[in-house]
């Protein structure tokens, strides 16, 4: 028996199986709200054959946005539009379905697709904050470093997003705490200079994602999951280290969080990464995993199924996020099970694909070997 393709609870919560779609930015919105291109792109998604699919970064405020063309759940337009889509995917998508809620605090206002140069206000951009006026690189515009009336409204800003979310009829939400945006930044040392109760000691720097996650976990309902992505490690020296994330990860459990994604990076352009091979981060989450008891989620060219099979059976993440290559293969999970003898069902309209009614298929697309 497969245990990728074994059905996992995550608080109230059961999905059928542990392979996941994370979120994965489009920059396609215009004012928040999505495109034709996102119907399309997640209802691919959506008959993938993961058991969740998560909606990209989405922006909890205006200025909390990675770039303008990022969706929004801040307004009563977007919360009509992504009802509609959803409520449309949903028609033919048995997978559950999740949102990442984001602010993207001293990285905001950037170009889209991933380009290292922010916008600047008079091109049609905004600026950041953070947690101290420190700017993410000589690219960047100096943050205006956030007041504690600031941050208790991005915390509310949090809450409204989630409400919006419970709404709509999302699964689950994850929180974006990783990759240098506003709670990651708040988190480590390099980019957190603060002398007030947001800053220098650990407690006192994760105050502002407890503080996320309880009021988060009050209105959202006992029977759907929250989780946060975080980072294991900044990959610089003075950076946040596995060992803060596992407290983090034990302080979110006791918050009532469901699971953490693990991630790593973006906290500084000094950061010195490991070389990007087949589940580079998958330590990360095998040692929080083990450290904090909360349930994980891997994430990092997460690439085949035998891949993907074995980090769950030896216990080094409960999920796995396949990303790049379910784009590439919109029907990884379907493939992944086929391969591996988990049970799982095609969609109708797909059913001559499945190994029972073509017994000579074949996945002819090889990726690459993973590392040991």
């Amino acid at each position: 028996m497969s245990k990728l393709f074994e059905e996992i609870d995550l608080g109230g919560l059961t999905l059928a199986n542990r392979v996941v779609v994370p979120p994965m930015c489009q920059y396609m919105a215009a004012d928040g709200l999505p495109a034709p291109w996102h119907e399309m792109h997640l209802g691919t998604l959506g008959i993938s054959g993961a058991g969740l699919v998560i909606v990209e970064g989405t922006g909890v405020s205006e200025i909390g946005r990675i770039s303008a063309a990022d969706l929004g759940l801040y307004n009563d337009e977007q919360e009509a539009a992504l009802t509609a889509m959803l409520s449309r995917i949903r028609t033919y998508s048995p997978a559950k379905w999740g949102i990442q809620l984001a602010h993207a605090g001293r990285k905001a206002s950037n170009e889209p697709f991933d380009a290292p140069y922010p916008v600047p206000p008079e091109k049609g951009g905004w600026i950041p904050v953070g947690p101290s006026p420190i700017a993410h690189s000589d690219r960047w515009p100096t943050p205006t470093e956030m007041s504690e009336a600031e941050i208790s409204q991005a915390v509310q800003s949090f809450v409204t997003s989630t409400q919006r979310a419970d709404r709509i009829g999302f699964d689950l939400v994850e929180v974006h705490a990783a990759h240098g945006y506003l709670i990651s930044s708040f988190l480590s040392p390099i980019a957190n200079k603060r002398t007030d109760g947001y800053g220098g000691s650990l407690p006192n720097r994760m105050r502002l994602a407890i503080e996320v996650a309880r009021a988060m976990r009050k209105v959202w309902p006992a029977s759907r999951a929250i989780g946060f992505r975080v980072n294991g490690t900044d990959w610089i020296e003075g950076g946040i280290t596995v060992e803060e994330t596992t407290e983090l990860a034990k302080a979110l459990r006791e918050c009532g969080i469901d699971y953490v994604t693990v991630s790593s990076g973006g906290n500084a352009r000094g950061q010195k990464l490991p070389p990007l091979v087949p589940g580079y981060q998958v330590y990360l989450s095998d040692r929080i995993r083990k450290g904090s008891g909360i349930k994980t989620m891997t994430v990092g060219m997460v690439l085949q199924a035998r891949q993907a099979e074995a980090i769950v059976a030896e216990g080094k993440a409960d999920m796995v996020g396949v990303a790049r290559a379910t784009l590439d293969d919109p029907r990884w999970a379907l493939h992944a099970a086929q391969e591996l003898g988990g049970e799982i069902g095609y969609p109708k309209s797909l059913w001559r694909l499945s190994a029972k009614n073509w017994p000579g298929y074949k996945i002819v697309h090889e990726l690459p070997e993973a590392a040991e």
